[in-house]
């Protein structure tokens, strides 16, 4: 893996204490849909679009799960930290 391969992933942990439920999965979604490429949400060796809300749901991330968001253009790092934003500040919900 090169340093610019290395930088396109960005890991995370789930705070709010409903997971990845509906309402989280369609606000990363209606961001990773922005993206000039694919960007992946993974857990477990197992990866989605993260453009897919029934994708991201599939992969059952409960609070304190943690996942890595790929993104295959680095201009879309942007994108990719502001989806990071969301699971920091708990996509506004209690964590």
């Amino acid at each position: 893996m090169s340093l610019l391969d290395h930088d396109l992933n960005k890991k995370t942990t789930v705070m709010n204490e409903l997971g990845l439920h509906a309402r989280p999965a369609a606000m990363i979604a209606n961001l990773a849909i922005k993206a000039q490429s694919d960007v992946w949400l993974c857990k477990n060796g197992e990866q989605v679009d993260a453009s897919s809300i029934i994708d991201i749901l599939s992969l059952g991330c409960q609070q304190g799960a943690d996942v890595t968001l790929k993104a295959e253009n680095p201009e879309d790092m942007k994108i990719l930290n502001e989806i990071i934003n969301l699971f920091e500040k708990g996509f506004g919900e209690k964590i």
